[in-house]
């Protein structure tokens, strides 16, 4: 790994805490809507409205908030209590208000790699709800470029490469999608390191085993450390 110059993180369940308060937004939100749909049925409903949503409001808690109230007025056909609409309000307002809780090992992490390395945040989101999570994590200090992404695709990887001015083989990219975080990276020619996270949303899962020289695997981020100065502990592709 010595030709890495620039390691970029992903924020949210890489960093810190995030899917599990979605986790029990749905569930707020299948239980406040059980009159009209049985639980398993209203979340399909509400993950089919998100992802038909992504292109016209982009990821984050304002998304989710308007495809459950999207969701609501299909699920009732227009004939639900305003109530509904406002409790999903209220469970959206809720995530934002949800404390920014670093995950083990982070900031010990970003501080070893500082000074060896370009350190970049390259997160997925809602600009302002991203820029208070990471103001409220602490953070920003370690991170030599801030960059904010609509989507994660393979493109938007070249273009971000472009503007670290780096090649894409002295770029690595560590995150917990495999979809978003290590599949496009390594479609772009860089490097991914996978640190699994205990849940993850359906929409960022794959169904295929990744197969490749520059793809690696380690349990949590303090494994990047060693991994980067060449010793054995970590897992590739074929893990």
């Amino acid at each position: 790994m010595k030709h890495i110059r620039v390691i970029a993180f992903d924020a949210d369940d890489t960093l810190w805490i995030n899917e599990p308060y979605f986790r029990e937004a749905e569930e707020k939100f299948c239980e406040m809507i059980k009159e009209y749909l049985p639980k398993e049925e209203a979340y399909r409903e509400l993950f089919k409205t998100e992802v038909n949503n992504l292109p016209l409001y982009g990821y984050g808690v304002k998304g989710f908030t308007l495809s459950m109230i999207e969701a609501i007025m299909n699920i009732t056909e227009m004939k639900g209590d305003l109530h509904l609409v406002e409790q999903a309000m209220a469970i959206g307002r809720e995530i934002l208000g949800k404390p920014v809780t670093l995950l083990d090992g982070v900031e010990h992490t970003l501080k070893l790699l500082n000074g060896d390395y370009r350190i970049v945040m390259a997160t997925k989101g809602d600009l302002l709800d991203q820029e208070r999570k990471l103001l409220k994590s602490g953070l920003a200090k370690h991170f030599h470029h801030i960059e904010i992404m609509s989507n994660k695709h393979k493109e938007d990887y070249q273009k971000l490469i472009r503007h670290l001015d780096c090649q894409p083989s002295e770029f690595l990219m560590v995150g917990n999608s495999l979809k978003s975080d290590i599949v496009p990276v390594l479609q772009a020619g860089g490097s991914a390191v996978h640190v699994p996270y205990h849940t993850t949303w359906e929409h960022e899962t794959i169904d295929y085993q990744i197969e490749h020289e520059n793809y690696f695997q380690v349990e949590n981020l303090g494994e990047l450390i060693p991994m980067l100065k060449g010793e054995n502990c970590l897992t590739d592709g074929e893990a």
